[in-house]
Order: structure tokens, then sequence, then C-alpha cells
């Protein structure tokens, strides 16, 4: 069953999450960097650096995330086609309804050259759990987001996000987060503040405010191995986890392992195996819990 508890929205950085949380299409540019174009200067040719966008705020531990496995329960059949070449352009409707009848769907369209908006909506069998609508503009070096969610006019809850994240040279991004929420018995405010490195081997991501820390860094060894650490700390829970993950690429094999362990003595991995030349992969998991004494497992079979 899906959880009714609403989190801060992810609202995008061009990219369609479908509910497996791996499906991307139309995805811009998401890390601070430059663009080099040359241009006569006397004598000589002059390299003229350009900020790029820094992305989206919700993107900015994706290289440490995208090491760790993602938890597999049950069997899954999950078949990505394209009918035709334009079901790739925006505009785009991504859904997914599973056995007990629950939605999740997403809207995205590009109203302008910069500007992306999205409407996402989540049931849990007849009921309505969730629903955001966002948009997003980007500029040359900064992205600024602005997020609805779940309002309901007869009870007055609201809730409303905002993003900003500016490249400040072509490593560093700064930017911050603010978390407005409105309800019968409540009524607040969360602001966090954002920092990014990026270098050509390692990123370092830091997210600090009132309601937490949350810190990552990514470290690229080679061609095959890829390492991730997560810290995330919660002053309302009063908990604080610590996470480490690597991925093993073994293209000779077509094989792809993700392995994690975490402060609270929970370890997983997934194994990935691609049946070329069949347009097939499997990918088999196991997570165990060994303070909760719980083994969770899984097996899924991708068709592209």
């Amino acid at each position: 069953a899906r959880s009714a508890t609403w989190r801060p929205p992810t609202p995008g950085g061009w990219r369609l999450p479908g509910a497996s949380g791996r499906a991307a299409a139309a995805e811009g540019s998401s890390g601070s960097g430059v663009r080099t174009t040359g241009r006569p200067m006397g004598n000589g040719v002059a390299a003229e650096r350009r900020l790029r966008n820094p992305g989206s705020f919700e993107r900015l531990h994706r290289r440490s995330k995208d090491v760790f496995p993602q938890q597999l329960e049950g069997v899954k059949l999950i078949i990505n086609k394209h009918l035709s070449s334009h079901f790739q352009t925006l505009p785009q409707l991504l859904g997914e309804v599973d056995s007990a009848g629950s939605l999740n769907a997403q809207f995205v369209a590009l109203l302008a050259n910069r500007i992306r908006a999205k409407a996402a909506f989540q049931t849990q069998q007849d009921r309505f759990q969730t629903w955001q609508f966002d948009t997003e503009y980007r500029g040359d070096a900064f992205t600024a987001t602005f997020t609805l969610g779940n309002p309901d006019i007869i009870n007055e809850s609201v809730i409303l996000v905002a993003h900003f994240l500016q490249s400040v040279s072509r490593n560093l991004v700064l930017g911050g987060e603010m978390v407005y929420h409105r309800r019968p018995s409540e009524e607040g405010a969360i602001f966090t503040l954002a920092a990014k490195y990026t270098t050509s081997q390692w990123i370092g991501t830091l997210n600090i405010g009132r309601g937490g820390a949350h810190a990552s860094y990514y470290h690229r060894a080679n061609d095959q191995v890829q390492v991730g650490v997560g810290f995330e700390a919660s002053t309302q829970t009063q908990d604080t986890t610590f996470s480490f993950g690597y991925q093993l690429d073994i293209p000779r094999a077509n094989m792809l392992f993700r392995g994690s362990l975490d402060s609270n003595w929970v370890v997983g991995g997934v194994l990935e195996k691609k049946l070329a030349p069949l347009p097939l992969t499997l990918a088999l998991g196991a997570f165990i819990d060994h303070l909760k004494n719980k083994l969770q497992y899984g097996f899924t079979v991708t068709v592209c």
C-alpha cells in the first residue's frame, strides 16, 4: 500500500520519472561546469567560459543515489516501448496502475523554451493521496522552481515549495529551498541551504536547515567502480543515518551489481544482467535488516 504521507515534491530536471523511479526522458544539463568557445583576441585565441545551468534542486544528490540499489519485493514485469518518435517529446503522460488499483500518473509539458510545467497525481485504490503542480524556469546559470502541493480549499490546507539554484563558478553551485505548510491546527515554514561542488572524479553535496541535514559524496574510481556515501539527520525524528553504496560494472558479462550498507544494519544488493541480443534485463535483489530480523527479496524483468 502506498504511504499517505506527503513528501516534499521532486520537481524536475527535465526528467520524467515513472513509478519505477528510473525512467527518464528529455533530460537537460544537471551539473555545474563551463562551456568553452574560442574567440580571437589580438594574435591569439581567448577561451570564453560560460556558467552552465545547475539543474534541478531534487537532483542535487542524484549521482550518489544512483550508486545505491533500489529495493525489490516480489516479482515485477516492466515494459518500456516507444510507440513512435512523437511520444519521445513533450508533452508526455506517464502512468502506472498496480494490482490493487492504485494509480501514479504525471503529465509534463513545455510551456515555453525555458519553462516546464508538471502535474502529478497519486491514488490509493479509490482515494486521492497526493496531487501537486509545479513550474520550473531554467536560466543560463540558474534554476527556479515553484510547487503547489495537496491544495484543499475546504480544509484550508496547502503546501508551497520554492527552489532556487545558482552556478557561482565552474565547480560550485549554491541555492536554497523554502517549504511552507498550512493545516487547520498547524502552520510553518522550513528553510534549507544547499551547496554542491563538482570535480572530474568526485561530487560533494550538502543540504542543511532547521529540519536537519543531508550530505552525500560520490567518487568514480574508474570505469568499473563507483562509490557513494550518504548522511542524513532529522531534527524532528531525532534520527541519524549513515549509508555506504557501491556499483560494480562488468561490461564483458553485461552485468551490473549495486550494494549498500547503512548504520541501521540493513545490507542489500541488486544484480542486473542484460540478455543480449534479446531486449531483456533481469534484476535479482535481496535486503536484510539485521535489527528487525527481516528479509526482503524480489525479481524484476524489464523489456526494452
